[in-house]
């Protein structure tokens, strides 16, 4: 009896160590390492939540490491098509002809002929200076010429007697001589009346000022009463031409070859818009200056626009596109996705593994819209063209397929 009580409370003894050690298996590791591993199978499976350990029984997998999620952008295709090459640049409007109309004769303005922003004519009125005394004058010179040539006819009458008596020797050679050059003189005194008449004349007209140009007048710089003469600076009224007008801008000096041999084989077609993108006017390369501008390495141009809605004004800054020609079958993606970096230019590629690099690249051409590749793309290469300023070289990316693959 003794012996079957002992082996009892040797078995509770035993059963009690079993179950602590499965609730704690750690302490099996400590004092039986055989028995550990066994323990701690029983505790799992035991202690582990049911949802867990179903999951984990339905699906048969092991648990996943976790990474940072993927980054989400927008991609277009590097892709071949036919380019126009543009020259964008910003210009300045200026009149075709512009004339600040000053008095050429000293004198009193008696009337002013024009309104202020009135569009005038060549030849029309614009201001008359008191021509009295230029009238004067030219009334003397006239007079001065009859008073000469009545001089002349009777010389003339002189030296034909002279001439008959010389010839029954009644008049010396020498009285004879002296007769034919009075004629002479007088004969050159009337071309000097003559000259003087035609520059009295001159003057005289000079007090009617007329328009030199047709255009636009600009605010009148002197008032009717005023005294002007000849050798002042301020003018009468400045005329701007703006039918045609033209446009003067630059661009840079390794177009030149390009843009000479366009203008020897035609006119390039030039469009201007405004600070808005809209379109103002269409018209054609006239001319290129002939010489680059050290300072700024550019070519100064001027374009002709015929204006004839007056949408091009005098001053106006504009924005030019010089077009020529177009570059075929070049590869072209969209202009932002180009970045600037401190080693030039790149783009973000993403490889078949979804994962960006960068590439360098180099631009031919661009516009508002795209940009021609010449280096460091191919046909069918995907492009970044939103979210990457959120990627490093290896990021992986999630594409966003609704915006465009």
């Amino acid at each position: 009896m003794k012996l079957a009580g002992f082996a009892r409370i040797a078995i509770v003894v035993c059963g009690a160590a079993a179950a602590y050690g499965v609730y704690a298996p750690e302490t099996a590791d400590r004092w039986l390492p055989s028995a550990g591993v066994l323990a701690h199978h029983l505790h799992d499976r035991i202690w582990s939540p049911p949802a867990q350990t179903a999951s984990g029984q339905g699906q048969g997998q092991q648990p996943q490491a976790t990474g940072p999620a993927p980054i989400v952008v927008t991609v277009a295709p590097v892709k071949r098509a036919d380019f126009p090459v543009v020259l964008q640049s910003i210009g300045q409007v200026q009149a075709y002809n512009t004339v600040l109309v000053r008095a050429r004769v000293d004198g009193q303005i008696m009337k002013i002929g024009f309104n202020e922003g009135q569009m005038v004519k060549q030849g029309d009125l614009l201001a008359e200076i008191d021509p009295r005394p230029f009238q004067a004058a030219l009334d003397q010179a006239v007079a001065k010429k009859a008073q000469d040539e009545a001089n002349l006819a009777n010389a003339k009458l002189d030296l034909t007697r002279f001439a008959t008596l010389a010839k029954q020797d009644f008049a010396t050679k020498q009285q004879l001589d002296t007769q034919n050059a009075l004629v002479l003189q007088l004969t050159a005194s009337i071309a000097a009346d003559v000259a003087a008449i035609d520059a009295a004349r001159t003057q005289l007209d000079y007090t009617t000022i007329r328009a030199p140009i047709s255009g636009r007048a600009g605010f009148r710089l002197i008032d009717q009463g005023n005294l002007v003469n000849a050798g002042q600076q301020t003018g009468i009224v400045s005329i701007a031409q703006l039918q045609p007008i033209s446009v003067i801008f630059a661009e840079p000096q390794e177009h030149v070859s390009r843009i000479n041999e366009m203008l020897a084989s035609g006119s390039p077609q030039v469009v201007v818009t405004d600070a808005e993108g809209h379109k103002l006017a269409t018209g054609r390369l006239s001319i290129s200056d002939n010489q680059v501008e050290l300072a700024t390495g550019t070519i100064r141009l001027k374009a002709e626009f015929d204006n004839k809605d007056n949408a091009l004004w005098p001053g106006l800054a504009v924005t030019t596109g010089l077009e020529l020609g177009v570059e075929k079958g070049v590869l072209i993606v969209p202009t932002e996705v180009v970045q600037h970096g401190q080693r030039g230019l790149y783009v973000f590629v993403i490889d078949d593994q979804n994962r960006a690099q960068v590439r360098q690249v180099k631009v031919a051409h661009e516009d508002t819209a795209s940009a021609v590749i010449s280096d460091g793309l191919k046909e069918g290469d995907r492009v970044v063209t939103s979210g990457e300023f959120l990627l490093q070289p290896g990021s992986i990316v999630s594409i966003d397929t609704g915006s465009g693959t």
